[in-house]
């Protein structure tokens, strides 16, 4: 069973109009869909989702929805937020069994960054996969992938074949695709002047000394 349960309501209305309606209602809208069913609009009190979301398991994870004495498990697919006041605005369900295979985002989480001679260098992690495709079980979702950092020196790279992905969830693109690289400071480049060929300065300064003084008459 999902550690979060989101007691929905089904709503009358559709569109933008039945989501601002569902609004100044105190819920917040959504839409439930996948498998062989059709998309339902449905909605959740707003205090319930909001509480649901700041647990850090909603999003990604596998929730149980209940309607009445009905339960369905289900993945938060997205969850939108207001630009402005931050808070819930739409979300989206999609059905799923307890032990169906899917495809989703997990986090990818670097620690021991301290424990890098490269970085303690003045390397940088720049990290090119913030998150990680994997294939596994509804009910087996890892909470993230975590990279240990421990070691690498500037120049590192680490692929997506050098992760641990946790219990029996596997990754699910190319295993060379790099996650992050650890790269040196950039060198200052020190623009130096031009040096002057020993026989073009002599040829400079006998110029220089046939030219006329300025002014250029008797005195």
């Amino acid at each position: 069973m999902a550690e979060i349960v989101l007691n929905v309501e089904v709503r009358e209305r559709t569109g933008t109009g039945g989501a601002r309606v569902a609004r100044r209602s105190g819920l917040v809208p959504g839409v439930l869909y996948g498998g062989d069913q059709d998309p339902v609009a449905i909605s959740v009190k707003v205090n319930e989702f909001r509480k649901a979301l700041y647990t850090g398991k909603l999003l990604g994870h596998l929730v149980t929805l209940k309607y009445g004495k009905e339960t369905q498990p289900v993945i938060a697919k997205a969850v939108d937020m207001h630009p402005v006041t931050d808070q819930p605005w739409h979300f989206d369900l999609y059905r799923v069994s307890a032990h169906q295979q899917i495809k989703i985002e997990v986090p990818v989480h670097f620690v021991n960054q301290e424990e890098a001679p490269g970085i303690k260098r003045g390397g940088t992690l720049n990290v090119v996969l913030h998150s990680l495709t994997v294939s596994c079980a509804a009910d087996e979702i890892p909470e993230d992938i975590v990279v240990d950092l421990t070691g690498l020196d500037i120049g590192a790279t680490i692929r997506v074949s050098d992760l641990k992905v946790p219990g029996k969830a596997e990754a699910a693109i190319d295993a060379d695709t790099v996650v992050a690289t650890i790269a040196g400071a950039m060198a200052e480049v020190v623009e130096e002047e031009p040096t002057v060929a020993e026989g073009e300065e002599e040829a400079a300064e006998a110029t220089e000394a046939e030219a006329p003084s300025e002014g250029g008459g008797e005195e």
